[in-house]
């Protein structure tokens, strides 16, 4: 029997997509990137099309035809990572997020059941809407707002959950759940409508960093190579039916992360404040025990991560680094900028 893993990637074409599938096909994998492009980008995957083990497919995974195309290529492994992403575009692609949560979702189950694969759900930690509970940890509910404005990707989320619940108690599939808090790292598009790309846009163009309401909000980021080593070590020894937050936990609050980049970069930066465009969260701070029993750590600080970003989009960097601890000037915590987010 080969061991070479035959593996679909579904959203292969985002942003976490894209990074998870240069990982697995240079670990060896054979890998089909499906992704219908609506918010994925073919860029971010061209440098994979010169290998023979990787196949991308342009496909919407809600698709009435989708099982029955790709049911003869027998996965061993699925990581389902689609869905349009960027709180800018719960509006504009309400619809979409809800179609893809459910009918994609169960599309994907279904596909995963009839090839007996092992399959890792990548959902958020906007199931746990805006948390009163710090850290969160994967028993909590979460407080969530079903007709609220962030609804669709909110509900859809956990909608997807349940399904993933369901198909592992009916029909015995193979399945867990992780939960991704705030990402970040090399493979962002420059036009993504998250916060650090988005900062980065600004710099770029010349124009004021804005901050949506009054920048106290905190998140715990963390990087692409953190979660994407995440989700391969769910995959190997995580248990059916179990949910596996991934993610920092140090918090950071927007002012702050504003303030860093202002200091990596050698261009001028000036914050602007306005008011939220929608419904926002005051808070995100994963618990990690359980991913951690599995060995898991974050090895990448944000302050790495971030210098590794800045050239790519177009943002200098402070030429008076010599290294990270120059940046250090005290207005920071250096446990959460300059050390692994644990």
């Amino acid at each position: 029997m080969s061991s070479i893993k035959n593996i679909l990637v579904t959203g292969g074409a985002g942003f976490v997509g894209s990074n998870l599938c240069r990982h697995l096909v240079t670990s060896g994998s054979i890998v089909d990137c499906v992704d219908n492009l609506i918010t994925g980008r073919e860029e971010s995957i061209s440098d994979l099309m010169d290998y023979n083990s990787f196949q991308f497919i342009k496909k919407d995974i809600t698709d009435s035809d989708f099982v029955s195309i790709f049911k003869q290529n027998n996965y061993d492994e699925i990581f389902h990572l689609a869905c349009p992403t960027g709180v800018p575009n719960i509006g504009r692609l309400a619809e979409e997020m809800l179609i893809t949560c459910s009918k994609g979702t169960d599309n994907v189950l279904t596909l995963a059941r009839l090839c007996n694969a092992k399959l890792v759900y990548t959902s958020s930690a906007e199931v746990y809407g805006d948390p009163k509970v710090f850290p969160q940890t994967e028993s909590y509910n979460g407080d969530v707002d079903p007709v609220g404005p962030r609804s669709a990707y909110e509900e859809g989320k956990r909608f997807s959950e349940a399904l993933v619940s369901m198909y592992v108690k009916k029909y015995g599939v193979d399945a867990e759940i992780v939960r991704l808090f705030n990402t970040f790292g090399s493979g962002m598009s420059p036009d993504d409508t998250r916060v650090i790309p988005q900062f980065f846009k600004k710099i770029r163009l010349g124009e004021n960093i804005v901050i949506y309401g009054d920048g106290n909000q905190t998140r715990a980021h963390m990087h692409v190579k953190d979660l994407v080593r995440g989700l391969v070590l769910v995959t190997a020894k995580g248990t059916p039916g179990d949910v596996y937050n991934i993610g920092g936990s140090k918090q950071m609050t927007i002012k702050q992360l504003a303030e860093l980049i202002d200091s990596l970069t050698s261009s001028t930066v000036n914050i602007e404040y306005r008011p939220h465009f929608i419904e926002d969260h005051g808070g995100r701070l994963p618990d990690t025990n359980r991913i951690q029993s599995l060995g898991w750590k974050p090895v990448v600080s944000i302050a790495e991560g971030l210098l590794e970003m800045m050239p790519g989009h177009g943002v200098p960097i402070n030429k008076n680094i010599e290294n990270m601890s120059k940046v250090y000037t005290g207005q920071f915590d250096q446990n959460i900028c300059f050390e692994p987010l644990l």
